[in-house]
């Protein structure tokens, strides 16, 4: 269609939906429109791979399941988004920031400003976008025409490395496949959920390796919905799993809905059984971080996971103790009765942890490094790392990237 109004079509559907909304003329961006105030585009953490789309439509969901759609006609490209069906933790949004090089003092408004976004489901932004490419290619499209485009699933591994950073998936497909037959003896179901339960990464990954061969039950007429289908008990198994290893309620079950969200867009067996694979691990390593010792307590599991809540903040045992209901004194007596270790020895482990994947799949500084993870200075960050890690930060990410 000729003479489109661009500008008005993007903040007629800006404000419609709520939804940020940006006009590109090539890679350039010529507007940004949104009723939500954000110090920066989320955008900018994907933006390399959502321009890169050049279909009519398509859209990109990001690995905390947030979804961005794309209209172009070949000169200019509309992005909308981010949206989603399942609401991010405080922890991720502050991840988020992080990426986008959101400054400390600005998170807050950032992490304000993505609660503020209305949440819309797929569907509804596939009709707009159908709605906006007849508009601007006279182009009549159905939902079933869109093309969906996931770092995650175009390229498995190298978004697992950058996004969870910890675990090499080499095995042959055929050797991963076995996931999808998990419900089909209550032996194998059993060993799956034990393994996320106790957050055993290692031992799971090794039992992928060599996943016994077995009949799957029928679920379904057809291939793709009893894969779905399966993918859907799965999840089912591994979030209960979870949550008897630690989990949060809440955190385990709206994973498992965005898993299964994301899985119904699928119309791949290959790319199904890949998200299964990830979605177990995924799991398994959430447990894993909670896990402080054999058998942790109920107190080690709380401060486990206040602790993985707060990653990005200041943390003190009196956060802590307020938290559970504790006096500051009693908790640090608990914890390193029942642990062995000192609890501020613990928290800076684990930041100096997370400061390891940062430093090793990322390219952000250590100065930026150290400002998210909630340390007063980058010399203090510097001394934690050296003293848990054995290494300045520098000289372990050159150790890593040499």
């Amino acid at each position: 269609m000729e003479n489109i109004d661009y500008t008005y079509l993007c903040n007629v559907i800006g404000n419609l939906t709520g939804i940020p909304i940006r006009l590109y003329k090539g890679n350039q961006l010529i507007l940004y429109h949104a009723i939500v105030h954000l110090p920066k585009d989320p955008l900018d953490a994907y933006k390399t791979d959502i321009l890169s789309i050049e279909t009519h439509v398509g859209y990109y969901i990001t690995p905390h399941f947030h979804y961005y759609g794309v209209v172009s006609d070949g000169e200019h490209k509309v992005v909308i988004g981010p949206s989603m069906q399942t609401r991010n933790s405080e922890q991720a949004m502050r991840e988020l920031a992080f990426q986008c090089d959101v400054s400390p003092e600005d998170t807050a408004d950032f992490i304000i400003g993505m609660k503020s976004i209305v949440s819309m489901p797929l569907d509804s932004i596939l009709q707009i976008l159908c709605t906006m490419n007849y508009v601007m290619n006279n182009e009549k499209l159905g939902l079933g025409d869109i093309i969906i485009y996931d770092a995650e699933q175009q390229n498995l591994r190298a978004a697992l490395e950058q996004e969870r950073a910890k675990y090499n998936f080499d095995s042959d497909l055929a050797a991963v496949q076995d996931v999808q037959n998990v419900h089909n003896t209550l032996a194998l179901e059993q060993t799956i959920v034990n393994f996320v339960r106790r957050g055993d990464t290692e031992a799971l990954k090794e039992w992928f390796a060599d996943a016994p061969a077995v009949r799957g039950g029928v679920l379904a007429a057809d291939q793709l919905r009893q894969i779905k289908n399966t993918f859907i008990v799965t999840a089912t198994l591994v979030s209960r799993g979870a949550i008897r290893g630690g989990m949060d309620v809440d955190d385990a079950l709206s994973l498992s809905d965005a898993y299964i969200q994301k899985c119904e867009l699928l119309n791949n067996v290959e790319r199904i059984i890949n998200l299964q694979y990830h979605m177990v691990f995924d799991y398994a390593e959430q447990v894993e971080k909670l896990q402080c010792g054999k058998q942790p307590s109920k107190l080690v599991q709380d401060v486990a996971k206040y602790i993985q809540r707060h990653l990005s903040e200041p943390i003190t045992t009196n956060d802590i103790a307020k938290a559970i209901f504790l006096s500051r004194s009693r908790l640090s007596v608990k914890f390193k009765k029942e642990t062995g270790e000192n609890l501020i020895d613990y928290i800076l482990k684990e930041k100096t942890e997370e400061a390891k994947r940062l430093l090793r799949y990322t390219d952000k500084t250590a100065v930026a490094i150290s400002a998210y993870l909630g340390f007063s200075s980058q010399s203090h960050f510097t001394r934690v790392f050296k003293k848990y890690a054995g290494i300045l930060p520098n000289e372990y990410r050159w150790q890593y990237n040499k």
